[in-house]
């Protein structure tokens, strides 16, 4: 009696972010509470001896991959695209002592999640697959990623 199953674990982050170049508020330093929603699918253990019979993956196990991967670096970070003139703020904002990401990317939540993607999927064991990812900005916006859209 063999299934897939989908299991999605969420997880809560506050990043600072500002999109340089955009036409609207945004383009100044603000923040977001985001909710990012990690949904894998494989099929449950079925050895009968397995201290993790009956998961697709434990929920602790994902959660170690999600929190050391992506929420304790982002969580309370502010993130620039380091190929803009924010670059100079950043450095800025480093040197007094606060917590800055730079990355090759615009940090909306199209790109953050698109960059969560990989993280996430170079770390699953090799039977666990990522199925999709939702990123929620705000109650009214998020970005999703599926697997299938992106083969």
């Amino acid at each position: 009696m063999s299934s897939t199953i989908r299991i999605t674990k969420q997880f809560s982050f506050e990043t600072g972010h500002a999109l340089y170049g955009y036409d609207g508020k945004c383009r100044n330093v603000h923040g977001h509470s985001y909710k990012l929603y990690v949904t894998v699918i494989g099929t449950p253990i079925s050895e009968v001896n397995h201290v993790k019979l009956g998961m697709v993956i434990d929920f602790s196990d994902l959660k170690k991959i999600v929190k050391n991967k992506i929420v304790d670096i982002f969580d309370h970070a502010t993130v620039f695209n380091k190929n803009t003139p924010h670059v100079e703020l950043a450095k800025e904002l480093k040197n007094r002592g606060h917590n800055v990401l730079l990355v090759d990317y615009q940090p909306t939540s199209e790109m953050m999640i698109i960059d969560f993607a990989h993280v996430i999927k170079a770390e699953l064991p090799s039977h666990i697959q990522l199925h999709s990812l939702k990123l929620q900005e705000t109650d009214s916006s998020y970005a999703e990623w599926f697997a299938s859209d992106n083969s």
